[in-house]
């Protein structure tokens, strides 16, 4: 009986990481470049009762009795299919279509991103810098940082096919900068840390970053100029979900009640 208790107790603890899940996707439905994640869940030992073995008549049993102890989460994955492109006015908003990532540099560290929702800073020597919204760096394919001459004002170009980059001059013709927008993919991308601020770092699990320009084998990515990718939550599919996991802690609920009006009910047999 205390053995029921236990098991219920572990499927409430793994339905509400598994809500909470679902809540962090119906927060995030409008962040661009937010990947949608679910909850995994794996069963705990098992408790074996009786073995195989043969009766007091010598009569062989071939299956043993076991029972199960609950189940726990195994991991959070993220869904990497591909989001809405939504217009942007901006010519620095980007999205990528395909597999790629951004990198971008925070201080000594690059992270990996799918939000193209870019824009400008100046650095030390007064140039433009591309960032992000929170100010990181956006590499080129040398791991430096992007930047334009600051009189620039209007005319940033990216290419869509290989991500270099062009600017308006005051005599009206493009200049190639000569730096290129850095896209990498990964093995296995399911396995890249999320960190928050839709930055991702990698992993062991993940695979080291694999660039698109000298990566034999990889289907490249475009880069959209004037777009940008947005969250691939699927509202109608998360509600079905929660409702699925909000009903499912209400049974192990009850389960737990149902076990505790047992234990009542055999107590009270001693009276």
């Amino acid at each position: 009986m205390m053995r029921s208790l236990w098991s219920a107790a572990t499927g409430m603890k793994g339905q509400q990481v598994s809500v909470d899940t679902i809540a962090n996707n119906l927060a995030n439905v409008n962040t661009t470049g937010y990947k949608s994640q679910s909850t995994q869940f794996k069963t705990l030992l098992y408790q074996t009762m009786e073995s195989t073995s043969t009766n007091g008549q010598g009569e062989t049993k071939p299956t043993s009795a076991q029972v199960g102890l609950g189940t726990r989460v195994a991991s959070i994955n993220a869904n990497f299919a591909q989001g809405a492109t939504l217009a942007n006015e901006s010519p620095t908003a980007m999205a990528i279509v395909g597999d790629g990532f951004f990198a971008v540099q925070d201080g000594e560290e690059t992270h990996y991103t799918r939000n193209g929702n870019f824009g400008w800073a100046l650095d030390s020597a007064g140039n433009k810098v591309l960032t992000t919204a929170e100010g990181y760096q956006v590499l080129d394919q040398t791991g430096k940082p992007i930047t334009i001459p600051k009189e620039i004002e209007s005319g940033f170009t990216v290419n869509p096919d290989d991500g270099s980059i062009s600017y308006r001059n005051a005599q009206g013709t493009y200049t190639n900068t000569g730096q290129t927008i850095a896209l990498y993919q990964f093995t296995n991308r399911v396995g890249l840390n999320k960190i928050g601020e839709n930055l991702y770092d990698e992993t062991v699990a993940s695979g080291e970053p694999m660039g698109e320009w000298n990566t034999a084998g990889v289907i490249r990515s475009e880069i959209m100029q004037n777009y940008l990718e947005g969250s691939n939550v699927n509202v109608a599919d998360e509600m079905v979900n929660l409702i699925i996991s909000q009903r499912a802690y209400e049974m192990n609920s009850k389960a737990i009640t149902t076990s505790d009006t047992m234990l009542e009910q055999a107590n009270n047999l001693k009276r």
